[in-house]
């Protein structure tokens, strides 16, 4: 009979043996250390994920000569998206927690992501090498006293867009943007929606995901009387 697995044929681990050495991805890390060249020591931390990715944090006074370092230098031809984080733990809880349990305790600390941060708020943004197929995904913080940043619209025009949602949801200003202007929400909107402590009403009213109660629709004549046929018949 064939057995599909046998602890008699696993080798014990060799103890004295040297740990494998971890993975490494030369192409991404020959992007950090031109990255590095460029902007010395505004560069404040990377993580590179062999063979997936690479993300980058630089400083906030740095953020316009990164963009122009990933454009020019690494030939990054292609804008994904430019955007913005609020890592602040939200006060009013999660909207899919039980209405009717009591709330769980959850820790109120700020933690930043993948490499790292400082500040509540941080932008972040997406560039890609049509050439090379390498992407990376800068960021940087935003002080909590000042929440501006340089504006990638001179770099790469296609930010702008992405800048004015960040502005509008956010309330991050993207100093040189030529015309930071609302898209979704009235001119006279109080207020930040992606923010975590900014109060989304209708959650609260009605906790997501608000499909499980969904309430019938109104019936139509056609609908009453084609209900009344199948009733007869049934």
């Amino acid at each position: 009979m064939s057995r599909l697995s046998s602890t008699a044929d696993t080798a014990a681990p060799d103890a004295g043996a040297a740990p494998e050495a971890p993975p490494v991805d030369e192409r991404r890390e020959a992007l950090l250390a031109s990255l590095r060249t460029e902007l010395g020591d505004a560069v404040a931390d990377a993580v590179i994920r062999p063979g997936s990715d690479i993300w980058v944090r630089v400083e906030t006074d740095a953020w316009a000569a990164a963009g122009r370092a990933v454009r020019d230098v690494l030939g990054c031809n292609y804008l994904g998206f430019v955007s913005a984080l609020d890592w602040k733990p939200s006060p009013w809880g999660r909207g899919e927690d039980d209405p009717t349990e009591p709330p769980p305790e959850r820790s109120t600390e700020i933690v930043q992501g993948v490499a790292g941060g400082t500040t509540r708020f941080q932008v972040f943004a997406r560039v890609h090498s049509t050439t090379s197929h390498l992407g990376v995904t800068l960021k940087a913080d935003i002080p909590d006293d000042d929440l501006r940043i340089e504006s990638w619209v001179p770099i790469y025009p296609g930010a702008n867009w992405h800048e004015r949602e960040a502005w509008e949801m956010f309330g991050i200003e993207f100093v040189g943007h030529p015309h930071l202007s609302h898209i979704y929400l009235p001119g006279d909107f109080e207020g930040h929606p992606l923010r975590k402590d900014f109060p989304l009403i209708a959650r609260m009213v009605k906790p997501w995901p608000g499909i499980v109660d969904v309430e019938p629709l109104p019936a139509g004549d056609d609908d009453s009387e084609s209900g009344d046929a199948a009733e007869e018949g049934s």
